[in-house]
C-alpha cells in the first residue's frame, strides 16, 4: 500500500491520544491516564510491540479508556501489516461498544483492512456503515484507490449489481469497459453508466487539460465556411475499435468481430453506390476510448474533408466526434446503440436502430390497429414482463409508460424467472381486479383454475430461454391473449415451430431479415465469395447503412433539408428500411408472425 495513502488512513484520529469526555476523564485514576498517553506516544514513534502491551493492559481493566485502547492496538497491528489481528481486535470493539462515540473510525479501519486484503465487497459494506459526514471524503479516497486497482472485468461487473448505487465502481467499470471490451452489451452497460453517474476523470499523468479544453474547430473549418462545393465524391469516417494491433486474420471467433462485419457491409456498400454513380471513399480509423487520440483526429487537416461519420463507440471519443459533427453540420451514425440519450439534444446525431422508446411506440400503435392483437373484444388489460438485463426492463417500462397514457391498464409488471411453473405462480398473484370466468375445458390445470382474460401480455427478454417458458406459463395460468415478445426472447433453430403457432405470437424484431427476398439472397452469395463467409445480421446492418445513407449525401450533399424525406423509397434494402422524418433514431420497428411457414412483417 502507498506509505503517503496509509498514513491518511491511520490519520483520521490524528494520533493525538484520543481522550474521552470530561466526565468520563474525571473517573479514570492519573496513573491509567498517563499509561494511556505513554501508549499512544509509543505508537506515534513507531514502538507498536510496547504500544500494543501498554494497550493491551488498559483493554483489561476495562473502563472508558478501553474502547480506545482498543482501537490504538488495532491501527498497531496495521501498522505492522498484521491484518488478521487489527481485524479481530475491531470485530472485539464494535462488538463490545457498539455505541462508542468514534465508532465510525473503527468502520473506517476495518474498510480499509478489508481493501488491503482483496476483499472489496466486505470493505464496502464496511463503509457504508459510516454515518458521520466528516468521514464521506475519506470513504471516497479509499474507494478510489483501491477499486482502481481492480482489472478483472468480470468482478467489476459483478460488484456493481451488488452496489448499484456505488459511483466509484460504476466509473471505474466504464473505464474498464472503454480500455478492454468492445462487446455489444459491455458497450451497452457502459452508455446506461455514463448517462447515470458521468464520465470517469482522465489521469492526472495523460496531457489532457489543454489539449481537451480547446475547442474542436480551432483546427477545422466552422460550419459556416465549410465548403459545399461538390467534389465528386463522399469521405466517410468509420471510427470503430478494429484494434488492429491484435488482428488474426485466421481467427474468426474474435470479440469485436461484429465490428468487422459492419465494415464489410460497408464496403459491398460501396460497390452497390459506385454502380449508381456515386463514389464513397471509406476512411477507416482504429478508435477505442482514447479522447486525446480522437482529439487530434478531427482536429487534423485531413478530417475537416469528412462528410459523413460512422462511430465511435466509446463514450467520450463519442462525445468529441459528436460535438464536432453539430459544429461542421455532420451526420453522425452510432450503429449499434439503442439508447435515446445518444441523439438528445444532438442535432447531427442519428442511431441506425430505433431506440428503445420508439420500439414501444410502434408496439404501442400496432395494438390499436383493428382486429389485432387483441382476442378479448374490448378488454383494455394488459400484463407485461421482462428479463433480467438492463435493457429488458427499460424497454418494459417504457411500454408500460406508453400503454398508461392510451388509457390501458396494466394489471402486472414484474421480472420473470426460473421455470415455467415458477412464472406461473407469480405472474398477475397480487391483482384480484383481473377479470376472469371458470374454464370449461378438461386439461391438466386444475378444474378451478379460471381463465384470465387479457387484451395481450408483453415480454422484453434478451434470454432465448424466457419467450417459451413464458408460452408455457400463461397456458398454465390459463391467460387468453396475445403475446407480444422481443424476438431475442426465442431461439429459432432450438425452438419447435409449434413454439410460435400454438399461441397469437407476435415477435418486436427490429433485425428481422426476410431471407425468401432474392436481394436477400444474392447478398448473401456474394457476401460469401467475397468473404469466405454467410454475413451476420450486423453485416447486413453496415451494409444496408451505407447505403441509405450515401444516398442520402449524393441527393442533399450531407446535409438535412428537408426532414420529411429522410426514409428510404425503395425496397432493396436487406432489412426493413429507414425513417427519420420525425426522431433522429429509426422508426421503422418490424413486428412479425409466422404464418405459412415463414415469418411475416405485419405492420
Amino acid at each position: 500500500m502507498n506509505p503517503k495513502f496509509r498514513w491518511l488512513i491511520l490519520g483520521l484520529v490524528g494520533l493525538i491520544g484520543l481522550l474521552p469526555g470530561c466526565t468520563a476523564m474525571a473517573q479514570i485514576p492519573p496513573d491509567l491516564q498517563k499509561r494511556y498517553k505513554a501508549a499512544v506516544s509509543q505508537l506515534q514513534r513507531g514502538e507498536y510491540n510496547q504500544a500494543k502491551s501498554e494497550l493491551s493492559a488498559i483493554i483489561q481493566r476495562g473502563g472508558p479508556l478501553a474502547p480506545y485502547a482498543h482501537y490504538y492496538w488495532s491501527i498497531a497491528a496495521f501498522r505492522q501489516r498484521d491484518f488478521n489481528q487489527s481485524r479481530l481486535m475491531l470485530k472485539q470493539l464494535t462488538s463490545r461498544f457498539p455505541d462508542w462515540r468514534k465508532i465510525d473510525d473503527a468502520q473506517y479501519l476495518l474498510a480499509a483492512i478489508a481493501m488491503e486484503t482483496g476483499q472489496y465487497e466486505e470493505g464496502l459494506t464496511n463503509l457504508q456503515r459510516i454515518g458521520d459526514p466528516g468521514l464521506r471524503a475519506d470513504a471516497s479516497n479509499l474507494e478510489q484507490y483501491f477499486l482502481g486497482r481492480i482489472t478483472d472485468l468480470n468482478r467489476l461487473k459483478q460488484m456493481h449489481r451488488e452496489f448499484p448505487e456505488n459511483r466509484t465502481i460504476a466509473l471505474n467499470l466504464i473505464a474498464m469497459i472503454q480500455r478492454t471490451s468492445t462487446d455489444k452489451d459491455d458497450l451497452e452497460l457502459s452508455d446506461r453508466l455514463t448517462n447515470r453517474f458521468g464520465l470517469p476523470a482522465v489521469p492526472s499523468a495523460q496531457p489532457t487539460a489543454p489539449v481537451a479544453n480547446r475547442p474542436a474547430s480551432s483546427a477545422t473549418p466552422s460550419a459556416t465556411t465549410r465548403s459545399t462545393r461538390s467534389k465528386g465524391y463522399f469521405n466517410v469516417a468509420v471510427m470503430l475499435p478494429f484494434r488492429l494491433d491484435e488482428f488474426d486474420a485466421g481467427k474468426r471467433l474474435r470479440s469485436n468481430q461484429y465490428v468487422f462485419d459492419l465494415y464489410n457491409g460497408i464496403k459491398l456498400a460501396k460497390e452497390k453506390l459506385q454502380e449508381e454513380g456515386i463514389t464513397i471513399n471509406l476512411l477507416a480509423y482504429d478508435i477505442e476510448n482514447d479522447a486525446n487520440k480522437t482529439l487530434e483526429l478531427v482536429n487534423s487537416p485531413a478530417f475537416s474533408q469528412t462528410d459523413l461519420i460512422v462511430g465511435p463507440l466509446y463514450a467520450e471519443p463519442n462525445r468529441i466526434a459528436s460535438a464536432y459533427a453539430n459544429q461542421n453540420n455532420i451526420v453522425l451514425l452510432n450503429p449499434i446503440a439503442t439508447s435515446s440519450e445518444l441523439i438528445a439534444n444532438q442535432p447531427m446525431s442519428f442511431l441506425v436502430q430505433p431506440s428503445l422508446t420508439s420500439q414501444a411506440q410502434q408496439v404501442a400503435d400496432f395494438i390499436r390497429q383493428p382486429g389485432r392483437p387483441a382476442t378479448e373484444t374490448g378488454t383494455r388489460r394488459v400484463a407485461i414482463y421482462f428479463g433480467t438485463a438492463r435493457k429488458d426492463s427499460l424497454l418494459a417500462a417504457s411500454y408500460r409508460d406508453e400503454l398508461k397514457r392510451q388509457n390501458y391498464q396494466v394489471v402486472d409488471f414484474q421480472r420473470v424467472a426460473g421455470s415455467a411453473q415458477t412464472m406461473a405462480s407469480l405472474m398477475l398473484s397480487a391483482n384480484a381486479s383481473v377479470s376472469a370466468r371458470p374454464s370449461s375445458s378438461s386439461s391438466s390445470t386444475p378444474a378451478s383454475q379460471p381463465t384470465v382474460s387479457l387484451n395481450h401480455v408483453f415480454l422484453a427478454s434478451s434470454n432465448d430461454e424466457d419467450g417459451p417458458k413464458l408460452l408455457d406459463a400463461l397456458s398454465r395460468r390459463r391467460v387468453s391473449g396475445s403475446l407480444i415478445a422481443t424476438s431475442a426472447a426465442f431461439d429459432y433453430y432450438r425452438n419447435t415451430l409449434s413454439t410460435f403457432t400454438r399461441r397469437s405470437l407476435y415477435l418486436l424484431y427490429p433485425d428481422f431479415i426476410d431471407t425468401s427476398r432474392d436481394i436477400v439472397s444474392n447478398f448473401g452469395a456474394d457476401y460469401l465469395a467475397s468473404r469466405n463467409t454467410i454475413p451476420s445480421v450486423f453485416a447486413s446492418q453496415g451494409y444496408d447503412m451505407m447505403l441509405f445513407f450515401g444516398r442520402q449525401l449524393a441527393r442533399n450533399g450531407g446535409q438535412i433539408r428537408n426532414r420529411s424525406a429522410l426514409r428510404s423509397d425503395t425496397d432493396d434494402y436487406l432489412l426493413s428500411g429507414f425513417d427519420y422524418s420525425r426522431s433522429n433514431d429509426n422508426q421503422i420497428v418490424p413486428i412479425v408472425r409466422y404464418e405459412g411457414g415463414r415469418f411475416v412483417k405485419m405492420n
